[in-house]
């Protein structure tokens, strides 16, 4: 079994597990990074959350670049992750996030309740979340009930089958394309109608190569506020991960993640989440039923 630690607070609704956990019944459905030894510590250390839960993510649509608001129990999440980070101690000195205000809010949610609201905050299209181009706005139960299951899983989860385009009467294509935040970057030939994850690790690697290693370089113990697949690149980046095993990586909204990394930028301690096993589960299982018919 791979193994996962949690780490967390009586004071909410996460309780303190002090040792590693092994879930063999955990691991086949979603990628746990191993803990090299809980006593080790990196050279450098990076937190990275999900943001919480979306409105469209409540209504089970594909969102992508479309800027839903939180939902009430996101904004729930967020707050319960900003005591997560406070009761552990974390302390950033630089925090980075999309130009999508799901993760915005998130992110200014988190930053407050633990304190630390006046660090610095770079915002970039880079980490947005993955363009699900024709997909988008579709409910995903109801688009699983048409195409099978399979074929949505792929669209969600594999790494180099893209979603079909968004097309110019595309109901969102105008909200997106011709959004004033994207007025100066992405470049227009940049600019996605659709991504697979490997389209969007390609536009999101450069930015965590040039932008937020040289900080963790500096010293500067790093935040990241993003979504569900700008997230998982930057996972399968760090721990090697098969594209087979992207495949199974479901990551929960509102539950910060924490990493540290040697002096290589290699993993000492992987995707250890600030909070309880039965929380954490329960959360990565609800993500992996959303491409589920009904």
């Amino acid at each position: 079994a791979k193994v996962i630690q949690f780490v967390g607070s009586h004071s909410f609704p996460f309780k303190i597990l002090s040792s590693t956990v092994e879930l063999d019944s955990f691991t086949h459905r979603c990628y746990i990074g191993h803990i090299s030894s809980r006593r080790m510590s990196g050279k450098y250390k990076i937190v990275m959350v999900r943001h919480g839960e979306s409105e469209w993510n409540l209504k089970n649509q594909f969102c992508g670049w479309f800027d839903s608001d939180l939902s009430e129990n996101g904004k729930k999440e967020a707050e319960a992750a900003g005591e997560a980070v406070k009761v552990a101690g974390l302390k950033f000195d630089v925090a980075h996030t999309s130009v999508l205000k799901r993760a915005q809010i998130t992110l200014n949610t988190i930053l407050t309740k633990s304190g630390q609201s006046e660090i610095p905050v770079f915002k970039t299209w880079r980490l947005n979340e993955r363009h699900y181009g024709g997909l988008t706005g579709l409910n995903k139960a109801e688009t699983a009930a048409k195409y099978g299951e399979d074929q949505v899983k792929i669209w969600r989860r594999s790494f180099d089958t893209p979603p079909p385009p968004m097309e110019p009467g595309h109901p969102y294509y105008d909200a997106i394309v011709n959004d004033p935040r994207y007025a100066n970057e992405p470049k227009k030939e940049e600019f996605p109608m659709f991504e697979s994850l490997k389209l969007t690790i390609e536009r999101t690697l450069p930015y965590w190569n040039d932008v937020i290693i040289p900080q963790l370089k500096e010293g500067k113990t790093v935040m990241i506020a993003a979504h569900g697949n700008s997230l998982r690149g930057i996972v399968k980046h760090l721990d090697n991960m098969s594209e087979d095993a992207i495949m199974g990586l479901n990551l929960p909204t509102g539950i910060p993640f924490v990493y540290e990394l040697d002096e290589n930028f290699k993993p000492v301690v992987s995707m250890k989440f600030l909070g309880d096993e039965e929380t954490v589960k329960k959360a990565i299982e609800a993500v992996a039923a959303q491409g589920k018919a009904k």
